[in-house]
């Protein structure tokens, strides 16, 4: 089992990785001090439920805690102020008081709709993280937590710290193939804003990532969270370096919205607005080659590097006004400098922005 810490003082908590230590659940809850005598709720939703659930509740109830469970319907539509409104109704019938805590068992969805009432219940009660995904290495980590607004994603939402996360390789042995694409998607992303050492070993190890290798994956994922945990240890609430965790994201949240949050995964559309960041990071004067590499990097698995060119350009600009990083007339965007590093950049024009959406589209 890797483990690792996010340094955030009195909040700090771990990250721990390896197969099949799901099973030592329990003691890792009671290293985390969580409560025997108040009630947990586990949040998961349809899909995961069917795989995972009965065996989470056996290991918990086995251990002495007293577990409950609410399932949502599988998908980025469940991230709703009105799926929210049902985990509230399941905790207070389950008797949840201050000292209990939400369990996340899922993919990013998952994650931030129950880390995000983890966060409102009674002004805020404890969350743990079991990531059940790829792509969930990311959102697990850092105590981002959020809900949708039809014309926003992760718009209504809060930092909230999860107590820890365990992330059990065994629960990714399930997942389909277009999912694993998805979530190597963010893996690769950590290289190309941190390390070039770590892109260059996801590009020599695709076959054995896409293959679900447990060592290559269960490697990849310490690396993928030790560079959020570094990040966000430093930048918590997102005031300045966390800020380069966005790379790809500005044009992606727009391309998952306007195709209605299902046609593209989420991995799919930020894959393509990191190519997007790579051809804009040309315009400000970059290596060419920060493109030809990127592009190449997610066509080798099998990621989409352009815009479905039935998405409108209008639409997706439109969606790109109501995101968080828009500000009077200019966005704050991740631009790379070469493979392993980014700059924020907060001069870049809603005008360049659309000349690359209409580049993507023509993305061969």
């Amino acid at each position: 089992m890797r483990e690792l810490t996010v340094e955030l003082g009195e909040r700090s908590y771990p990250i721990y990785i390896g197969q099949g230590i799901l099973t030592n659940i329990s003691a890792l809850f009671d290293r985390a001090k969580l409560s025997r005598k108040s009630p947990l709720l586990i949040v998961t939703d349809e899909s995961v439920a069917a795989l995972h659930l009965e065996r989470v509740l056996t290991l918990l109830r086995e251990g002495g805690f007293a577990a409950t469970a609410c399932v949502v319907p599988a998908g980025e539509t469940s991230k709703s102020l009105a799926q929210l409104e049902g985990i509230v109704t399941a905790a207070l019938q389950a008797g949840l008081d201050r000292n209990s805590a939400i369990i996340a068992l899922g993919g990013g969805v998952v994650g931030d709709l129950a880390g995000f009432a983890a966060a409102s219940f009674m002004r805020g009660i404890r969350f743990v993280q079991i990531p059940t995904t790829i792509l969930a290495h990311d959102s697990s980590v850092g105590g981002k937590v959020a809900v949708n607004h039809p014309m926003a994603k992760n718009i209504i939402g809060a930092f909230h710290q999860p107590e820890l996360v365990l992330f059990d390789i065994d629960l990714l042995l399930t997942l389909p193939e277009r999912e694993v694409k998805a979530g190597l998607s963010e893996v690769i992303k950590h290289g190309l804003i941190w390390d070039a050492a770590f892109t260059q070993w996801c590009d020599e190890n695709a076959d054995k990532l896409l293959a679900l290798d447990p060592e290559a994956l269960s490697y990849a994922l310490y690396i993928g969270c030790q560079v959020k945990a570094i990040v966000v240890s430093q930048d918590e609430r997102e005031n300045d370096l966390r800020a380069i965790l966005n790379l790809g994201h500005t044009i992606g949240h727009a391309l998952e919205a306007v195709a209605g949050y299902g046609e593209l995964l989420h991995g799919e559309a930020i894959a393509i607005g990191m190519v997007g960041a790579a051809k804009l990071a040309q315009q400000f004067g970059y290596s060419e080659d920060i493109h030809t590499v990127t592009k190449g990097l997610f066509e080798k698995y099998g990621l989409p590097v352009a815009i479905p060119s039935h998405l409108d350009t209008d639409r997706i600009m439109s969606a790109m006004m109501h995101d968080k990083k828009f500000k009077e007339g200019t966005m704050v965007y991740i631009i790379p400098t070469e493979i392993g590093k980014v700059e924020i950049r907060k001069d870049v024009t809603a005008q360049q922005v659309r000349e690359i959406v209409d580049l993507l589209k023509g993305e061969k």
